[in-house]
């Protein structure tokens, strides 16, 4: 198979373009389409001469997302679910400007990404996993979901201008999407260099140009993973879903605990720490009646306090045929107030999203479903 354009670097390109003797300026235009003006096709790119476009589509796949289903109004919480090339349905979630959900400033627009085609780790409240792991997403799909996603944004504004709609391909001064958190469907670490690759491509100054820092992945606990990561040179900011203060409560929910549990995660997040020296967010679903006793305050509060961790809290966001609960929102603020009293920075998201399945997986499963049903 031929490689996708937007799975190579600059200096890849460059080269290759050189071997054609063309000059060192169309590795800019190239790249100024792809990444900023979001081009979908070799037509596209005006002014790159035909010979040179037809050359391209010879030896580079120009792959699009195909947009399949969308839940939520542009002004709020938008859930989107895309084909890949093979017919494969993935999501990403685009959460509107608000206060800061992991950096220092507030946010303008933040992309959640998903890394994988279902998930193989099988935590027991999450619709990813729930019919499985099918493949690693590839560095392109990655990087699409931020241009196919600002496509969409572009194509929603032109719809309801009074104006003269916006063509389907403009240059922007600066992206729409300036947030990105790896924690859509699937385990970021275990698509580790497929996620890194896609990553660098989004952060270069000449791809998708996002700081680093305005980059956070996402892990369930892939000890040997956040120690490789802890070693990379960027600084992209690291989350752990922890979801249990005990490995009593963590294992019971999360599987990945048996093979890394809190004692070995603990030891890879200290290593990382070392390395970094910077925040550590502990992602904490609150479930009722399983994690959301306040008795899990203390010991959670030991291990944030301990790795320089701050706790972010999330009511449970009902996933249908799982028997997991919301506590009341009582609950969920006594739960903060007692992590508060401890010293820990916590907050508790009022979660968006919750009225267009935006929990990991579902608009997925539930279009899968629903296909199937008609099938018969």
């Amino acid at each position: 198979m031929l490689p996708d354009i937007k799975s190579i670097t600059r200096p890849e390109l460059e080269t290759r373009l050189k071997t054609w003797d063309e000059p060192a300026y169309r590795a800019g235009q190239v790249l100024d389409w792809l990444y900023q003006r979001r081009a979908a096709s070799w037509e596209a790119m005006t002014n790159l001469p035909k010979p040179l476009r037809a050359r391209l589509a010879e030896h580079f796949t120009l792959q699009a997302l195909e947009l399949v289903r969308k839940q939520g109004a542009r002004d709020t919480t938008q859930k989107v679910l895309w084909r890949l090339a093979d017919g494969a349905l993935i999501e990403s979630v685009l959460i509107p400007a608000n206060p800061a959900l992991y950096g220092e400033a507030s946010d303008r627009h933040t992309l959640c990404v998903s890394t994988q085609v279902g998930c193989a780790y099988g935590c027991k409240f999450c619709a990813s996993g729930l019919d499985g792991w099918k493949r690693n997403l590839e560095p392109q799909e990655i990087v699409e979901q931020v241009l196919a996603t600002e496509r969409a944004v572009a194509d929603d504004k032109s719809e309801v201008a009074s104006t003269p709609p916006v063509p389907p391909v403009t240059r922007h001064p600066s992206r729409l999407i300036n947030n990105l958190v790896i924690m859509g469907m699937g385990e970021p670490l275990a698509n580790y260099d497929n996620l890194l690759k896609a990553l660098r491509l989004l952060n270069a100054p000449w791809g998708g140009g996002i700081g680093a820092r305005r980059i956070t992945i996402s892990t369930s606990g892939l000890a040997p993973q956040i120690r490789k990561l802890g070693a990379e040179p960027e600084q992209f900011r690291l989350a752990i879903s922890l979801h249990g203060a005990t490995d009593e409560v963590r294992a019971r929910i999360m599987p990945v605990n048996r093979k890394y549990p809190l004692a070995e995660l603990t030891a890879a997040l200290e290593d990382y720490q070392r390395r970094k020296d910077q925040l550590i967010t502990f992602e904490y679903i609150l479930i009722a009646g399983v994690n959301d006793h306040l008795d899990q305050t203390r010991p959670l509060a030991a291990l944030a306090q301990r790795v320089h961790a701050k706790v972010n809290l999330i009511p449970y966001n009902t996933v249908e045929g799982l028997e997991w609960s919301r506590p009341t929102d009582a609950v969920c603020e006594r739960f903060l107030a007692a992590l508060e009293q401890l010293g820990v920075t916590a907050t508790l998201r009022r979660e968006k999203g919750g009225d267009i399945d935006a929990a990991c997986g579902q608009l997925r499963l539930k279009t899968e479903r629903e296909a199937v049903t008609q099938a018969c």
